[in-house]
Order: C-alpha cells, then structure tokens, then sequence
C-alpha cells in the first residue's frame, strides 16, 4: 500500500487538533477526510475505504469510544484514539472496546506519524515497507524506538530533543524554519514560540557533542533556521 492511496479518517471538533492533524498526514502524503462528529464519521465510513480512523474520544453527542464500537461492526482497519485524558482506565476502555493505540494530548508530529505508520503497517499485515530508520552522516535514528545512535553508541535526548533531530535529519540537506520545526516537534499548542527552537536546538548539539558526534552536523541557517548535514 502505498501512502498516496492511503485513506485516514480524523474525527475531532477542535479546529486546531484537526488542523495540525491533517497537515501532519498530508504532508507525509496520506489522504486525510475530517469531520467533526461521530454521526458523520459514521456517514463518511459507509461511503469510503478507510485504512485507519484517528478519533477524539470527548466528541459532542456520540462520544469516540461508542463511534469506535460502530465502526467495530463494519471494519477491521486501526482506531488511533486522540484524548487529553491521560489515566490508564481511560486507555484501558479505548483499547478493550476495539482501539488500536491511544495518543494523549499534546503530542509532538514525530510520534503522531510514527503510530500512524505502526498501526497502517499492522493493519496491511506488511512489517517494513515504510521504514522508520533514517541514517544520516554515521547517526541512526530510529523513530519507532525512539533512539538515535550510532558508532560511538547511543545519545540520550528527551522526547522534544528526539523530535527536533528527526525533523532535521528526515530533511538532511534543507533548511527547516523554525516555525515547521515547532510544529514538528512541540505540536499545535505552541505554534507561535519559536524562541524556545534555539534553546532546544542548543540542548541537541550539547547531547550530540557529549555523545561523542560532531555538534556542527546542526547547522544554523540565519533569519531562517536549521539544517542537518547531508
């Protein structure tokens, strides 16, 4: 299957969610369908072929986890749940009811796309058609596992520190502005701070160089913003 012929329903009511959503996986080349209830979710999947649903579970009216039973009776295709509510009953219902995997709000677009593609790969029963090890200038990240290593072993960085690097290196060669890396990295609820790029950035180099790697791989690119060597 190949992600242009991927089809991923998004069902959520806040426009910022759905927004960042769907720029996330059109950007990444999946076809995306959003729509803002469990009524037209359920409209919307009896017309179309989905490959995966992306559902929030506080909907208005028909509330995810009971969407999620509906679609249950008709398709096998993944459920990603979306909800702000973090307790582990909470994920326990999700996935006991027909979910595949919960992500809790915020989440940063590295990991939104990495369970995508976990759950996409699962439901074709494909494993390894879309690789998620990406091997830049003798450092191997590794966004599944979450780990970015290389000869001189691996490097400890943060969730953020992680997210930044792949953005980076999935773009090896092109400057990435500060603003796509927010959103890459951070997500739809911190769209307009761009500052804390360059403390963060200088965190990664830190790491990198500790590690044993050359820092300068990250390049700064003035009144733009950032660069990994190709």
């Amino acid at each position: 299957m190949s992600e242009s012929s991927t089809k991923i329903l998004v069902v959520d009511d806040e426009a910022t969610i759905t927004d960042f959503v769907g720029f996330a996986l059109q950007k990444e080349g999946y076809a995306a369908d959003i729509v803002k209830s469990g009524e037209d979710a359920i409209a919307m999947a009896a017309q179309n072929d989905y490959d995966l649903f992306i559902l929030d579970i506080m909907l208005p009216g028909m509330d995810g986890y009971e969407l999620c039973r509906r679609l249950r009776t008709n398709t096998d295709s993944p459920v990603l749940f979306l909800s702000a509510r973090d307790t582990e009953l909470d994920k326990v219902v999700g996935l006991e009811i027909g979910g595949d995997d919960y992500l809790v709000k915020p989440f940063g677009v590295r990991e939104l796309i990495a369970r995508v593609r976990a759950l996409l790969r699962r439901g074709s029963g494909a494993v390894g058609n879309v690789s998620s090890v990406i091997t830049v200038n003798g450092i191997t990240l590794d966004e599944e596992a979450h780990t970015a290593s290389g000869e001189n072993g691996e490097i400890g960085l943060t969730p953020r520190e992680f997210e930044l690097l792949a953005s980076l290196m999935k773009n090896a060669g092109k400057v990435v502005c500060r603003e796509d890396l927010l959103r890459d990295a951070w997500g739809w609820e911190y769209l307009t701070e761009t500052k804390t790029v360059d403390t963060h950035i200088k965190r990664l180099r830190d790491k990198i160089s500790a590690a044993g790697y050359d820092p300068s791989l990250v390049e700064t690119v003035r009144g733009y913003g950032y660069r990994f060597k190709a």
